[in-house]
């Protein structure tokens, strides 16, 4: 059963993202064959999430293929963004830090997606150290320039510090009064 089942995984590779009515159909295939085959869950968690906007649907997929192998790395991103994207932040956040932990996951790309996380919870110091982490784990500098890209726009979130230019201009006025007086 295993070969038919990867054929029609394959088949469903091949035709993903362009090609939905071809992806669907491989994909059911290969459920049939075997309900329980982690990438062919994965990619049907993809096209709910992804491409439907199905979330919770997209979820379902994703759990059943972590309860059957909970080392598939594959599954890990995707699963991420479809909770993040459902604003199912604490969910995220437990998914994130126990993928920290699965050996093989991309940790940069985990502890972004953290950043991201803190972003949404408007910690924005916390998700800058955070991408400190990501940038330690990084190995592409393609991916590195983004990680640099996704800090200039969180730094852009922080608040501006009035109180310090609210000083200077008192003791400026302050300072002109006493030129004026004298």
């Amino acid at each position: 059963m295993g070969n038919l089942t990867n054929n029609y995984v394959f088949k469903a590779l091949d035709a993903f993202p362009f090609q939905l009515e071809e992806t669907m159909e491989a994909l059911q295939y290969a459920l049939s064959y075997d309900d329980k085959d982690t990438m062919a869950l994965c990619l049907m968690g993809e096209v709910y999430g992804y491409i439907l906007e199905d979330y919770e649907k997209a979820k379902t997929y994703f759990t059943e293929a972590l309860a059957e192998n909970i080392n598939a790395v594959a599954v890990y991103p995707h699963f991420i963004n479809i909770l993040l994207w459902n604003e199912d932040v604490a969910e995220a956040e437990k998914l994130i830090d126990f993928a920290l932990t699965v050996k093989g996951t991309d940790k940069a790309f985990l502890y972004l997606r953290k950043a991201v996380l803190f972003e949404r919870l408007k910690k924005y110091k916390k998700a800058l150290s955070t991408l400190k982490l990501a940038k330690e784990h990084c190995y592409n500098a393609v991916y590195l320039k983004y990680i640099k890209s996704e800090k200039e726009r969180i730094k852009g979130k922080l608040p501006r510090k009035k109180k310090k230019k609210k000083k200077k201009e008192k003791l400026k006025r302050k300072k002109c009064k006493k030129k004026k007086k004298k």
